[in-house]
């Protein structure tokens, strides 16, 4: 997977930074020329005072480097600096494309889990898809098996459920490898500069850990108001 050159700063300097340079481009329409111009001199000036050039530089390169891949209208890049931070560092530094494909992304795999319409959730898949079973056992699924039977034996009804609920803020991003959600259960990568991202890994095993923590979680959480009664 092709990617931008990873900054070397923390993941919040990273973001006021690029926040800052694209003041200009992202500004509300409310304002004038002039005002948006000052407004965006002052907020520069102040964060790229106590950050050295190279980092400066470092901080543009993920996200301009997607945005002209992509050619995105200034809503949706305003979306990907907001939202640009997650676990793990930054996507579009890790993922190799933006915030607003991966919730784009999202939305159409939570309507289609709810509907369990698996016509479009297998738009949203890279087949083949790699399913791990409950025991670890892996294999590659291919768009005819999943077309028959095999797509209710990767997408349980447990699957489809937790599917509903992936949220942007939950997800977590490695470098090179893409981003996952509860523990690896859901992996999704995208195959080119600033491309959506697809799904690409059922992990039903990650899935049953993730949700045997959470029940230890909860079981902790409520175990001293009833020791209190």
């Amino acid at each position: 997977m092709t990617r931008p050159v990873t900054p070397a700063l923390s993941a919040r300097s990273a973001r006021l930074a690029i926040m800052a340079l694209a003041l200009t481009t992202l500004a509300g329409c409310q304002e004038s020329q002039a005002e948006v111009e000052a407004s965006a001199a002052r907020e520069r000036d102040a964060i790229v005072a106590g950050l050295p050039d190279a980092s400066v530089r470092a901080a543009q390169d993920c996200l301009l480097v997607i945005w002209d891949a992509q050619d995105a209208p200034a809503d949706r890049r305003e979306f990907d600096v907001v939202h640009d931070e997650v676990e793990g560092g930054a996507i579009s530094c890790a993922t190799g494309t933006s915030a607003s494909e991966f919730e784009q992304a999202l939305v159409a795999i939570r309507a289609a889990a709810a509907a369990n319409d698996k016509a479009a959730l297998m738009r949203e898949l890279s087949v083949p898809l790699l399913y791990i079973d409950s025991d670890g056992n892996r294999r590659d699924v291919l768009a005819d098996e999943l077309v028959e039977a095999g797509f209710d034996a990767v997408f349980s009804p447990d699957v489809l459920a937790m599917m509903q609920d992936l949220q942007l803020a939950d997800m977590t991003v490695v470098p090179d490898q893409g981003a996952f959600f509860r523990l690896g259960a859901i992996w999704l990568v995208a195959d080119r500069q600033g491309g959506r991202p697809r799904l690409v890994t059922v992990n039903s095993q990650a899935f049953r850990e993730a949700e045997e923590a959470a029940s230890k979680v909860a079981t902790r959480e409520r175990r001293p108001a009833l020791d209190g009664r």
